[in-house]
């Protein structure tokens, strides 16, 4: 048998259709319901559906007024509060298209995009690091427009552009990956396929707002469905994690696995008694980080494995719980298979992960590089550059990169993006970069450097600062007299880790 998983198509979106509408529908039939709760150690500050709903709606109307039309992109620079899923949902409502970015990347990062999108404004917290832009609407503009009356729904071809996130490249350019409105259908397919979500739970994720990961599953997931998503106020520290799942009553857990890992301690308990499970995803989990969560909360752990190119699609779940190491299986409704040169492998052959080119869920395209979207596709599938196996059962086990990009607290990153930003530094000769691990399940990039000197850490964190967001800069620097290279000169990447073994061993 092949490593094919194909038990159907998912029932096709609606149309017309509008993502934040699809978002917001429980407004109209429990508008009362909690919708929303900041959580901090001295209370909450809650949001009704109605409230959402009027707030998303009026700021539509909003954004509109400031003179913005129809399928113009904006770009979002707000930081870890909730104006930024009102901010990102009102624009989608007016038909506008968001752009959702880390509060971390720096002004230089963000004048790329601004000139590769051609933005037609900003909305923007003083306090987050931009580029100029001529039309800039600011967060006390924004907050403002709730009193606004709300704007119609733009509704239209569910296949038309919603929202554009960029991730890294494998060329070392960002690159913007432009999704569907027909995406946040899609993800119906994971509410039984990983989350095991009901309208009754009150599901607290520990990133963000400004995290796309907490803005899907935190967020749309639970207001798609009518439950309650509970989010800790900023600045909270990792170690009130806890606490708060226990005060709030908190059924479902989502974070990230360096969250686990931060707050986790072994042979700890911890007493959550409405917690059902946990939710992990943006990294590998591993099963040493697994087991200690199992061990101190007696309840079970869910992994997902997806990309900013089509979300989530592989996963455990209650109804289909993990076997061993593996990763879960697609969800149903998903088309996936593992593919080698030639087509599909026999099952329990390595081979690249890939997803079908009709998932609903799979983005529209790269925006700025479509060559770089259509050189991804290998016939009918989409290669995510992972490399896995799939068992008899459709059970897949994740086996690595099938390239050398590096995950950097649940954020992919290029290493041609950060060796381009550090080669300028007069000091450096020639760079690698690599993802290296400092202790079990603790991962880091490295940077590794020629030239005539030894140069000081501290003076090459400082040069790459203005250059790349604080999670793609080098946690480390190692000096070497050569960096490993084939015979024809290519660097070897995957040779780096063992120079910073033998540094720091």
């Amino acid at each position: 048998m092949l490593s094919v998983f194909d038990h159907g198509a998912p029932e096709p979106c609606p149309t017309p259709f509008n993502l934040a509408r699809h978002v917001l529908a429980r407004a109209g039939s429990a508008p009362g319901k909690l919708a929303l709760s900041v959580l901090g150690p001295q209370g909450a500050q809650n949001w009704t559906y109605a409230d959402l709903h009027d707030a998303v709606r009026a700021t539509g109307t909003g954004l509109l007024q400031a003179g913005l039309a129809p399928g113009d992109i904006v770009l979002m620079r707000l930081g870890n509060t909730v104006d930024f899923p009102i901010a990102y949902l009102g624009a989608i409502a007016a038909g506008l298209v968001p752009v959702p970015t880390s509060s971390q990347l720096t002004e230089a990062e963000t004048r790329k995009m601004i000139d590769e999108l051609s933005i037609a404004a900003v909305l923007r917290d003083p306090e987050v690091a931009c580029a100029a832009h001529p039309r800039t609407i600011v967060l006390s503009e924004l907050r403002a427009m709730r009193e606004l009356p709300p704007c119609d729904w733009h509704m239209g071809d569910p296949n038309r552009l919603a929202y554009v996130v960029y991730t890294s490249g494998t060329s070392g350019s960002p690159r913007a990956v432009a999704h569907a409105h027909r995406a946040i259908w899609a993800r119906r397919m994971m509410v039984d396929g990983w989350y095991g979500l009901t309208p009754d739970d009150r599901l607290l994720h520990a990133g963000a707002f400004n995290w796309t990961y907490t803005l899907g599953t935190g967020l749309m997931d639970p207001w798609t469905l009518g439950a309650t998503a509970l989010i800790p106020q900023p600045g909270t520290d990792l170690a009130e994690i806890p606490a708060l799942l226990d005060q709030y009553e908190a059924t479902i857990f989502a974070a990230a696995p360096g969250v686990y890992r931060k707050f986790l301690t072994e042979g700890e308990s911890l007493t959550l008694p409405a917690l059902r499970h946990g939710l992990s995803a943006g990294e590998k989990l591993s099963t040493h980080l697994l087991d200690m969560w199992t061990q101190a909360t007696g309840t079970p752990l869910y992994e997902a494995y997806g990309m900013t190119e089509c979300s989530t699609f592989i996963s455990s779940s209650p109804m289909h719980p993990a076997r061993g190491e593996a990763l879960g299986q697609p969800q149903d409704g998903r088309r996936v298979a593992i593919l080698g040169p030639d087509g599909p492998v026999p099952q329990g052959e390595e081979g690249v992960i890939a997803v079908h080119r009709d998932d609903p869920g799979l983005m529209l395209g790269y925006l700025n590089a479509p060559d770089e979207a259509a050189a991804r596709f290998r016939g009918d599938w989409f290669l995510t550059g992972d490399l896995g196996a799939m068992a008899v059962d459709g059970q897949i086990s994740y086996l690595g990169r099938d390239d050398d990009m590096m995950n950097a607290g649940g954020y992919r990153v290029s290493p041609l993006e950060v060796e381009i930003a550090l080669a300028g530094h007069p000091g450096v000769t020639q760079v690698g970069v690599a993802e290296v691990e400092v202790k079990e399940d603790v991962c880091i990039i490295a940077a590794f450097y020629t030239g005539p000197r030894e140069l000081d850490d501290a003076d090459l964190g400082a040069y790459v600062s203005d250059k790349l967001a604080r999670y793609k800069q080098p946690r480390a620097f190692v000096h070497l007299p050569a960096l490993p290279c084939s015979a024809n000169g290519k660097l070897l990447r995957r040779a780096l880790p063992a120079y910073f073994k033998a540094k720091t061993s």
